[in-house]
């Protein structure tokens, strides 16, 4: 892999990974396009490492607040508690299908063309939705809802449904308002690519090499640079537009997608 292909991948990844467009489709469309084969599509999944950094650098003072008032705040600890609920699904499901995921789904460009497009057509329905919020705060998510909005992320597995907008969309139908569902997606993605970018490391280490780790380290600064920017600006934009945007996002790269493997293959 070039140096300019691992930037690239990095931008990409933190251009999407906090939207509803899925940052892994997108990552593993572009590798495919460009001919990267990393060891066990490690490239991918670590990098997406680097985009926690992202959310603690615009949660720093929120973050801190929470691991200080522990000790004596009941409502900082069901939150907690919360996140800790909404990743188990996807660590359990994440551990027993691994190689599938890996071995089958990542290898099925023409499936995150699909799901893409189809993400696409669900982002349209919900905006048609006439929902009304219960929560307007992540913080009071009660844990059976967290819950649940972890099982709407193990959906996210089959790449091009996107994490994070599983995670919203779940929220959203379950009764949270967009701001807070975006937020609580962003804490939850700690959690979650923590434990895919430690188990993925595990099963890769072997793999991987001098050059391999290089490339990592420039994808990750690309990614967490990107990524600060990405969140600062779309905790603002949910809360006042429709899906929309990356509904179309959706449907075009993954037409365009499609065309292109029916071309080239």
């Amino acid at each position: 892999m070039e140096t300019w292909q691992s930037a690239l991948l990095g931008f990409i990844e933190g251009l999407t990974e906090f939207i509803p467009v899925s940052s892994t489709g997108h990552l593993l469309l572009a590798g495919h396009f460009l001919g990267i084969n990393s060891p066990g599509h490690a490239f991918e999944i670590l990098i997406q490492f680097t985009t926690i950094l992202a959310i603690v650098t615009v949660y720093t003072a929120k973050l801190w607040n929470i691991a200080t008032s522990l000790p004596s705040d009941a409502r900082a600890r069901r939150f907690v508690l919360a996140v800790l609920l909404a990743f188990l699904p996807a660590a359990a499901f994440g551990a027993l299908l691994h190689d599938f995921i890996k071995d089958v789904l990542f290898e099925t460009p023409k499936l995150v063309c699909v799901t893409l497009i189809l993400g696409g057509l669900v982002l349209f329905a919900v905006d048609r939705m006439a929902l009304t919020p219960r929560y307007v705060d992540a913080m009071d998510f009660p844990p059976s809802l967290a819950l649940k909005i972890g099982l709407c992320q193990v959906v996210s597995m089959i790449p091009g449904v996107s994490r994070s907008g599983a995670t919203i969309v779940g929220a959203l139908l379950l009764g949270a308002d967009r701001r807070s569902a975006a937020e609580f997606s962003f804490f939850l993605a700690m959690p979650t690519m923590a434990g895919a970018f430690a188990y993925d490391l595990y099963k890769n280490w072997a793999m991987l090499g001098a050059a391999d780790v290089t490339q990592i380290a420039v994808g990750c600064a690309f990614a967490f640079v990107t990524g600060v920017v990405v969140v600062r600006w779309f905790i603002n934009f949910i809360g006042q537009h429709s899906f929309a945007p990356f509904a179309w996002w959706r449907i075009i790269v993954g037409g365009l997608g499609l065309a292109a493997l029916t071309y080239w293959g």
